[in-house]
């Protein structure tokens, strides 16, 4: 293939069918497409399997990679929540008359063609696809050759519920994984609205840096969680645990514990057996790797100035001591990545200061950052977190996915 470009005017063409849809229509075929991913449940782990073989088992994107029986489960599931949302496009904002006879309205309408670059993930290829569907968009899908048979046959399942329907199937367009395409992709002004890059922070940055398309970042997770002195030790060890050690391969995995040093030496040590348990290796400042190394911590690194602001995507994380809330939030400010920061504590004016005063996406209190997700937040699925603020912010779902009309009737009204 020598360019792109047809494809992209066939899914621009193609998206006039999808507006035409009713709400109804629309809710009939996630749900038919749910079906058809439970059936054929056995061949999308087997197209599944063949990508897994190639990655290294040492890998930390394979769990990314990963579609088990308990996964398309779940991708199941959010398509049949996103089939039960409402329908943001049509909405009317507003309403008004501007001048006798002279009706104004602000009405919902989708973006058109939305573009996604994403990398090793194919549970991004039904979220998107839904999304859209949903929100009455076309979308260009890019991803990653990691993914290859997984995408391509999850994307045939569409395509064979949208011929069920008389639909394009260009609707849903998956672009080979050739990155010389890449470039072609982002200045296809023409053809396609918004881009959305999903991926490692070198793939959001080549994209901010050379589209021509509008473009949301979904950018990297530097996800902080600070324990102050009055923190509650057991409740902050588990959710520290489970903020590293549930899923340490997804965006809104902790990253770096703060600690109160007042309390430092009581805490770090609780967090030992539950952290060695999954063999996380620890990234510590001066301060705290006295601690850990007095503890016996197997798998322990003296931390460099690179360790900090650092997304790890594994079973690995940093630590440092600060002397108070002050200090805490100092370092957030100047190493977070903006996208989901946590503090536990006991003290209702620190919390709240906490939740006012740190810039991100999404802010906790007594909770692990592992809620930042689309489905958790209720909205579904989504494409990704959006870490800018321009447009969206946070999980970028499926009421961020359309954009305003203006629409204007009257009566041989002139001005």
């Amino acid at each position: 293939m020598e360019s792109i470009i047809p494809q992209l005017n066939a899914a621009r063409s193609s998206s006039s069918k999808l507006r035409a849809l009713s709400a109804d229509e629309k809710s009939r075929l996630l749900n038919q497409i749910a079906d058809h991913v439970l059936l054929n449940t056995e061949r999308i782990i087997a197209a599944n399997e063949i990508d897994l073989s190639r990655m290294d088992n040492a890998d930390p994107k394979k769990d990314r990679l990963l579609l088990d029986k308990k996964r398309i489960d779940g991708l199941a599931d959010s398509l049949r929540q996103i089939a039960d949302l409402a329908d943001p496009s049509g909405q009317v904002i507003l309403e008004k008359e501007i001048k006798p006879g002279l009706h104004l309205q602000k009405v919902a309408v989708p973006l058109g063609v939305v573009g996604v670059i994403y990398e090793s993930r194919p549970n991004v290829t039904l979220d998107v696809a839904s999304l859209c569907l949903r929100s009455g968009n076309a979308c260009i899908l890019k991803g990653g050759k990691e993914a290859y048979e997984s995408n391509l046959f999850l994307v045939s399942l569409i395509h064979e519920v949208l011929q069920l329907n008389n639909l394009p199937t260009e609707i849903v367009t998956l672009l080979p994984t050739d990155r010389k395409f890449v470039q072609e992709l982002l200045e296809a002004t023409k053809y396609v609205d918004i881009i959305i890059p999903r991926g490692s922070e070198a793939l959001i940055k080549y994209v901010r840096e050379n589209s021509k398309i509008p473009t949301i970042e979904t950018g990297a997770g530097v996800c902080h969680t600070y324990v102050e002195h009055t923190a509650e030790l057991e409740m902050a060890r588990d959710i520290v645990i489970n903020a590293k050690v549930s899923r340490p391969s997804v965006c809104n995995s902790l990253d770096t514990i703060l600690v109160d040093k007042s309390i430092a030496a009581t805490f770090l040590p609780m967090l030992v057996k539950g952290l060695n348990e999954y063999q996380v290796e620890i990234f510590a400042d001066e301060d705290s790797y006295q601690i850990f190394e007095n503890e016996g911590y197997p798998n322990l690194q003296k931390a460099s100035v690179d360790d900090f602001g650092r997304e790890f995507l594994d079973f690995k994380c940093s630590v440092k001591l600060v002397d108070n809330t002050e200090e805490a939030l100092h370092h957030i400010a100047e190493y977070s990545s903006r996208h989901s920061e946590a503090i536990i504590s006991s003290n209702p004016e620190t919390i709240a200061r906490f939740l006012n005063e740190v810039d991100a996406a999404a802010v906790y209190a007594n909770a692990s950052t592992r809620f930042t997700d689309g489905g958790e937040f209720g909205l579904g699925a989504e494409i990704g977190i959006s870490t800018q603020k321009l447009h969206a912010r946070g999980p970028f779902a499926l009421e961020k996915l359309v954009t305003e009309k203006w629409v204007v009737q009257g009566n041989g009204h002139v001005r």
